[in-house]
């Protein structure tokens, strides 16, 4: 072979090998572009339900044991100057305990939700209590009219003590039966858990008054 024709070939390999490392960058380039990643969207947080969400029977249910459970703190309240028993005085004071916070309680969710809080004090006297009206205190289950609160108020010593339990049995059988309702139909996660403490511990106080009452 002339040097020539080696020369010539020696060039011809290196075009060669050129245009193929070219291809090859070219190739690369498209499979990895340099501009920005269109995923961005997908990073995004998705949007979250509405932590709050309430129906009417949730409204219903504060609407209703609020008063309900005014009424309930007021009676607890007279057992300290006019029960006889010590077990009674304890148990009206647990009842006072327990149901003034969830009075504060779902009246803030009234209030958040930019519904009605009934009127009325918490359980500060008996004069500026409504039993029988407003939201939900006619015909609500377990209420005392005005003569009986007026009659309990009147009470001393064991004719109080049988009085207070008698009349706080009714008054929890009714708050279950709010709270079983506001279970089965609420729709406020909150609302449903306070509608089940309710339940447990009401009942658990109702069979504790029957035994004070000789019925348990």
């Amino acid at each position: 072979m002339t040097p020539t024709r080696s020369l010539a070939r020696r060039a011809a390999l290196l075009l060669t090998a050129g245009t193929a490392a070219l291809a090859l960058t070219a190739c690369g380039g498209e499979s990895t572009p340099a501009g920005p990643s269109d995923n961005t969207g997908a990073a995004s947080a998705p949007a979250t339900a509405p932590a709050d969400k309430h129906n009417e029977a949730d409204v219903a249910f504060s609407q209703g044991m609020i008063p309900h459970h005014r009424q309930a703190v007021e009676m607890a309240g007279l057992a300290a100057s006019r029960a006889s028993s010590a077990e009674v005085k304890k148990l009206a004071e647990e009842i006072e305990k327990a149901q003034a916070p969830e009075i504060e309680t779902m009246s803030g969710w009234l209030t958040a939700w930019g519904e009605d809080v009934p009127e009325g004090t918490d359980g500060a006297g008996h004069g500026g209590m409504d039993h029988g009206s407003g939201h939900g205190g006619a015909g609500m289950p377990g209420m005392m009219s005005d003569e009986q609160m007026t009659g309990l108020g009147k009470a001393s010593g064991k004719e109080f003590d049988t009085a207070f339990l008698t009349m706080m049995v009714a008054h929890h059988e009714g708050a279950v039966e709010m709270a079983e309702t506001e279970r089965k139909q609420g729709l406020h996660g909150p609302s449903k858990d306070l509608a089940a403490d309710v339940v447990s511990v009401q009942n658990a106080e109702i069979d504790r008054m029957e035994k004070l009452l000789g019925k348990g």
